[in-house]
């Protein structure tokens, strides 16, 4: 069973702008902190959302090729993992969206 390898880029002068990248395919993801910073989805990429701990992250993925597509879950469980949050909850949506008409 084939497993990928992947990195971490981190940026030292913003602790939560990570980006994960793959060894061995062309695959990468752009972490963002979404209690921390802003976050504007790119039309053409592919946006998943983590929840763990009370805190939420968007994913984006970075010029992404459609053989790299499905490898997105799997580097997104691997980054939870690496920063100590195995359950963290992937999500399709951003589960802020709407909550200014629910209140």
């Amino acid at each position: 069973m084939d497993h990928n390898v992947y990195l971490l880029a981190t940026d030292p002068k913003n602790p939560c702008r990570d980006v994960i990248h793959s060894r061995d395919t062309g695959l990468k993801i752009r972490v963002f902190c979404l209690s921390d910073e802003r976050f504007s989805p790119h039309e053409n990429e592919i946006q998943l959302f983590g929840y763990a701990n009370e805190k939420l992250y968007a994913f984006e993925t970075i010029n992404i090729s459609a053989e790299d597509a499905l490898d997105v879950v799997s580097a997104i469980q691997w980054y939870a993992d690496y920063v100590g949050e195995p359950e963290m909850e992937i999500l399709p949506e951003d589960p802020r969206a709407g909550r200014e008409i629910a209140m």
